[in-house]
């Protein structure tokens, strides 16, 4: 059986192994010290003042959403361009939920789309709450236009930047939160980092800072200079619920992990740029549109998604996605845009021509290889095969 080649995997190693056995032979698996060590490597990598680890971005974008008080009726924006996690929070905390439509060439948040939805949403008295624009692929948003538009129309920024540790927008660290309030991560094994599953919040905030971690443990704090009955403070046993939270926590395990990956992060995205200047090089780029390289802004190519440029893109993306699939090249589609999925369209209908760009995006892009473990006969084999499947369009 010929080896498959996945479009993303995780690259693990001996010292990631050894980190985690250690963790493993130690007195503590959950609630110990390696994950406030993890989280004061993230914080310093990014330059935030405060990180947060849990145990998935999913999480993290539930308890962001927590965090700065979005409640029943509020409205929560962001793009079709992501997967269902990033709007579902604002569903699970009762809010509503509307989307604004993508860049085509890039998969991003359109900044056009955003400030003319934001124009007519103030003069019909309904502007969101709060803003979640995706780093579609790895590439950072146009973060300072947004936080100028924040400004405006005054709504709070989380970025959705699951696909972007360890890129870079200008001089900008991504979750460095200069134009934000909080920022989130995915440690999913195919991106940039893994701990397994899990996620990680990074914010300047202290308010926000503080009221996550206690939202992560249950509502729970142990910190005596919170408590609401002080008498207790001279009790070591004593713990107070002051929130309604969940079980978001990230474990040791995970964390150790993270912290043993997080030493290489500048490897991994150097080599993600590499395989990603190769595709763009050598790809007939006749019937596709490649990602753009921009000089100012450096993606984590968490994604290399490549575009069906004919009139007919629906079918040929189709029929490329099944033809490389047998020749066991494992590419993907990224993403199904939320709105059309079945539980939206019940509870809310959106015109395709109000979300166009973002349909056309799910109909005719294609997630292919890139992973720091993909070795150069692997893809130039990819690249040969994406050629020659399109000289015959």
């Amino acid at each position: 059986m010929k080896s498959k080649i996945p479009y993303s995997t995780q690259t693990i190693d001996n010292n990631d192994i050894k980190n985690v056995i250690k963790v493993l032979k130690s007195d503590y698996l959950t609630q110990g010290p390696i994950l406030g060590k993890f989280e004061k490597a993230i914080s310093k990598f990014c330059k935030s003042k405060y990180a947060l680890g849990v145990n998935s971005a999913t999480s993290a974008l539930y308890l962001a959403c927590a965090a700065i008080n979005f409640k029943k009726k509020d409205i929560l924006w962001t793009t079709p361009n992501t997967f269902v996690g990033t709007s579902n929070c604002a569903l699970h905390l009762g809010g509503k939920v509307d989307f604004v439509d993508i860049d085509y060439i890039d998969g991003n948040i359109d900044i056009n789309d955003l400030n003319k939805k934001l124009l007519i949403a103030k003069k019909r008295g309904n502007l969101p709450k709060v803003v979640i624009p995706v780093h579609f692929a790895g590439l950072p948003t146009k973060q300072r236009e947004i936080y100028k538009l924040s400004k405006k129309y005054n709504f709070k920024i989380i970025e959705d930047a699951s696909h972007s540790l360890g890129a870079k927008y200008y001089n900008h660290k991504v979750g460095n939160c200069f134009a934000s309030d909080v920022t989130v991560f995915s440690m999913h094994p195919v991106k940039t980092i893994t701990t397994g599953e899990g996620g990680v919040i990074t914010t300047n905030n202290k308010k926000i800072y503080e009221k996550i971690k206690i939202l992560r443990n249950s509502g729970i704090t142990r910190e005596k200079k919170y408590f609401v009955n002080k008498n207790y403070k001279k009790y070591d046993w004593y713990y107070e619920q002051q929130l309604l939270g969940m079980n978001f926590r990230m474990n040791e395990i995970s964390a150790a992990l993270g912290l043993s990956q997080l030493k290489k992060i500048n490897f991994f995205v150097s080599k993600r740029n590499k395989i990603a200047k190769t595709y763009k090089k050598y790809l007939d780029n006749k019937f596709l549109i490649l990602p753009k390289i921009n000089k100012n802004i450096l993606s984590a190519y968490h994604l290399y998604v490549i575009k069906i440029k004919h009139k007919k893109y629906k079918d040929i993306r189709n029929q490329l996605f099944n033809y490389l699939r047998k020749k066991n090249i494992l590419v993907n589609v990224h993403y199904i845009p939320v709105h059309s999925q079945p539980y939206y369209r019940k509870i809310q209908k959106f015109q395709r021509k109000q979300l166009y760009l973002s349909e056309k995006h799910g109909e005719s892009s294609l997630s292919i290889p890139v992973y720091p473990k993909l070795k150069n006969k692997e893809q130039f084999k990819i690249i040969k095969l994406i050629n020659g499947f399109l000289k015959k369009l």
